[in-house]
C-alpha cells in the first residue's frame, strides 16, 4: 500500500513554557521523521527548495527558530542563548515524533543548536543522526582554537586568527543599533543578490518569508546571547553518542573549514563531506543536502551505505587510492580504454565501461570481473548527444555521479586533406572532438551540481600538436580536444573538477587497425593498416602503460600528459622551436589514442 504524502504543510503550533513555536509538516507523516532546524536571518522557508527532495519517504518538519516567521519574538536577548534554543528544537522533536527519534539536518545557528541538542546526556535515544551544515558546535571550535595558540606556530595560528577573522562581523552585530538599521536597509532584495555576489546562487534559488526584515532584525540578539569569541577562554567538554556528518562549505567566508579537523574527538561516528559551496547552502545545493541527509539515514537505518558516504567517513582505514569511486570510461572495449577501465578497478573503483560495440564492452567488464573488479558495461555512441546526456543520467540514477570520467573513445582517419570526403573528416570530428565535448558536458554538469567535485580526463594525441602530412582530420580534432581541455579546466577549476589532457605518442591500439585511409581502394586500405600495425606493434609500448599514466594524473590533478618519449620531445619542442617543427611536419604517422 503506498504511503499518503502531504504536498501542502500543515501548521502546527508546538509550545515551551512561555514560547510558541510555529511548527510545519509535510510528506509522509507515518515516515521516519527527519526535523529541519535554521539559523540566521531565515525562518524556515530556508528549506522550501530542500523538502521537495524529502517528501516521497519522509515525514518532514521545519519550524520557526524564537523570534523568526509566526513563532514567539522574546524581549530578552537572553532568551536567545544556545541552550535555550536546543530547549526548543527538544520540545519539537517530542511533539512531532514522541515514539521515534528523528533525524536532524540544520544550518547555521540551527546546526550550532543542534549540536548543543546532540551533545546532552541520553541524546541518541531522541534523536538518530544529524546532518550538520555550516554551523559548528562552539565549545568544539573554542578548543579547538585554544590547542592551536597553546603551541603557536605559523601553521597553528593561520586558522585560528582566520577565524576569529571571519567572525569580527558578529561585534557589529551585536551593537543596539543595527537591528534599527536592518529594517531599513536589509530587503529581501537586497539579500538575494548579496547571494548573488557573494556565492554565485540565482536570486529564484533565494526562498525568503514574507517576515524576513522583520526576521533578520530580530534574530540579531542571537549574536548579544552568544559570545563566540568567548569559546577560545572557556569551554566544555562535551561529546555525543548520536552519528555526524558534516557538510563543509570550503568558501563559507563565517566558518571556515578547518574549525571542524578536530571533531572526530568528540563523535563515536563521523563523516564529512567537504563541498564546493559558499555558506548558504540550502540555497546553492539543495539537492545535494536533501541526499546527504538521506545517505546518512538510510546508513543508520540498517541499510548498505552508499559509496559517496563510505568514503566520507572520518577515521575509516586506508585501503586503495580508488575505493569507493565511480569511474566511467568511454571507447573501453579495446585498447587505451579497456587498460584504463582494468587499472582503475584493479585500484579499487567500480567501473562503467562504455563502447560501441556491445560485445567489446562486456568483455572488458568480464575481465574486470574475473580480476575481483566490479563493472557495468553499456552500448554507446559517442557522436550522439541525446544519447550520451542518456548515459549520463542513467547512470547517476543507478550507480551515482561519477568521480572520474574518461572521455576516451575515438577513430582514426588518414589522407590527404584533398582526398578525404567531407563526410570521413566530419565522422572524424564527431567522435573524437564531439565525443568528449558530449561527455565533458553531461556528466561535468552533474559533477559540478553534486559540489563534491571530480576529474575528467580527454584522451587528445601528439597528434594535437605535431603538424602531419596526410593526418588533418585526425590532427584537428585532437588539437580541438586540446584546446577544448584547456577551457574546461578553467572554467571547472571552481567546482573543484580537474580536467587533464593526455596526449599519447606511438602506442599499440586497436585503432591503427580500422583507421580510414581515404581515396584508395579496399586492398590498399588493408595493406596500410597492416603495415602501420606492424610498425605500432614492433614500437613495443602498451596501452597498458597509458593506462597507468591516467590514474597517476587523476591521483596528482595534472593539467597535461603527454605519454612516449617522442610524444615528450614533440610536446617540448613545439614549445620550444615550433617554426622548425611547422616547417618540417612530422610524415610519419602518429595513431596514438
Amino acid at each position: 500500500m503506498a504511503l499518503r504524502t502531504d504536498a501542502e504543510p500543515r501548521q502546527r503550533t508546538v509550545r515551551n513554557g512561555d514560547i510558541e513555536i510555529a511548527v510545519y509538516e509535510q510528506g509522509v507523516p507515518d515516515g521516519p521523521t527527519i526535523v529541519l532546524v535554521h539559523g540566521w536571518p531565515d525562518s524556515h522557508h530556508l528549506w522550501d527548495n530542500v523538502i521537495p527532495h524529502l517528501t516521497d519517504r519522509f515525514h518532514v518538519v521545519s519550524y520557526d527558530s524564537r523570534g523568526h516567521g509566526r513563532s514567539t519574538d522574546p524581549d530578552d536577548f537572553h532568551a536567545f542563548a544556545i541552550a535555550e534554543l536546543a530547549t526548543d528544537f527538544f520540545a519539537v522533536a517530542d511533539a512531532v515524533s514522541p515514539h521515534e527519534p528523528v533525524h536532524v539536518l540544520a544550518h547555521d545557528w540551527g546546526s550550532v543548536t543542534v549540536w548543543d541538542a546532540v551533545c546532552e546526556p541520553d541524546a541518541e535515544l531522541r534523536i538518530a543522526s544529524f546532518t550538520s551544515v555550516s554551523g559548528p558546535n562552539l565549545d568544539h571550535a573554542g578548543a579547538w582554537a585554544r590547542r592551536r595558540f597553546a603551541r603557536p606556530t605559523p601553521r597553528n595560528l593561520v586558522g585560528p586568527l582566520a577565524q576569529l577573522a571571519s567572525v569580527a562581523y558578529q561585534f557589529a552585530f551585536m551593537a543596539p543599533i543595527t537591528p534599527a538599521l536592518v529594517r531599513r536597509g536589509l530587503t529581501d532584495r537586497a539579500f538575494r543578490l548579496g547571494l548573488r555576489l557573494a556565492q554565485g546562487t540565482p536570486p529564484e534559488q533565494v526562498t525568503l518569508g514574507e517576515t524576513f526584515t522583520a526576521d533578520a532584525a530580530n534574530g540579531l540578539k542571537i549574536y548579544r546571547a552568544n559570545l563566540v569569541v568567548g569559546k577560545v577562554f572557556s569551554s566544555r567538554e562535551r561529546h555525543t553518542k548520536v552519528p555526524v556528518q558534516l557538510i563543509v562549505a570550503d568558501r563559507d567566508p563565517a566558518v571556515r573549514p578547518a574549525v571542524f579537523d578536530d571533531e572526530a574527538e568528540y563523535t563515536e561516528q563521523l563523516w564529512r563531506r567537504d563541498l564546493k559551496a559558499g555558506h548558504w547552502v540550502p540555497y546553492s545545493h539543495p539537492r545535494v543536502l536533501a541526499r546527504a541527509a538521506v545517505q546518512l539515514i538510510d546508513a543508520v537505518s540498517g541499510r548498505e551505505p552508499s559509496r559517496e558516504l563510505r568514503r566520507a567517513e572520518v577515521g575509516r582505514p586506508a585501503g586503495r587510492p580508488f575505493d569507493d569511486h565511480l569511474v566511467v570510461v568511454t571507447g573501453a572495449g579495446s585498447g587505451i580504454g579497456r587498460e584504463t577501465a582494468l587499472a582503475f578497478a584493479r585500484d579499487g573503483a567500480e567501473v562503467v565501461v562504455s563502447d560501441i560495440d556491445r560485445d567489446a564492452a562486456r568483455e572488458t567488464a568480464t575481465l574486470i570481473a574475473e580480476s575481483g573488479g566490479t563493472a557495468y558495461p553499456y552500448v554507446l555512441d559517442v557522436a550522439n548527444a541525446a544519447a550520451v546526456e542518456a548515459h549520463a543520467d542513467e547512470v547517476a540514477e543507478v550507480h551515482g555521479v561519477p568521480d572520474v570520467v574518461v572521455n576516451n573513445a575515438g577513430i582514426g582517419q588518414a589522407a590527404p586533406f584533398l582526398r578525404t570526403p567531407a563526410e570521413s573528416f566530419q565522422r572524424v570530428i564527431d567522435i573524437n572532438l564531439f565525443g568528449v565535448v558530449h561527455g565533458s558536458r553531461a556528466f561535468g554538469r552533474l559533477m559540478a551540481e553534486r559540489g563534491l567535485g571530480g576529474h575528467i580526463v580527454n584522451v587528445s594525441s601528439m597528434a594535437a600538436y605535431t603538424p602531419q602530412q596526410g593526418f588533418s582530420a585526425y590532427s584537428t580534432s585532437k588539437a580541438a580536444v586540446f584546446t577544448f581541455s584547456d577551457c574546461l579546466r578553467a572554467e571547472l577549476a571552481a567546482d573543484g573538477i580537474g580536467v587533464t589532457t593526455v596526449c599519447p605518442g606511438i602506442v599499440h591500439t586497436n585503432i591503427v587497425r580500422t583507421t580510414e585511409f581515404s581515396g584508395v581502394s579496399a586492398e590498399k586500405e588493408q595493406a596500410r593498416q597492416q603495415l602501420f600495425d606492424t610498425l605500432y606493434r614492433w614500437r613495443r609500448y602498451p596501452p597498458s602503460k597509458v593506462a597507468t599514466a591516467i590514474v597517476r594524473a587523476v591521483q596528482h590533478n595534472r593539467a597535461v600528459v603527454p605519454v612516449t618519449p617522442e610524444a615528450w620531445a614533440a610536446y617540448y619542442g613545439t614549445r620550444l622551436t615550433p617554426p622548425s617543427l611547422m616547417r618540417f611536419g612530422i610524415a610519419r604517422a602518429s595513431l596514438a589514442r
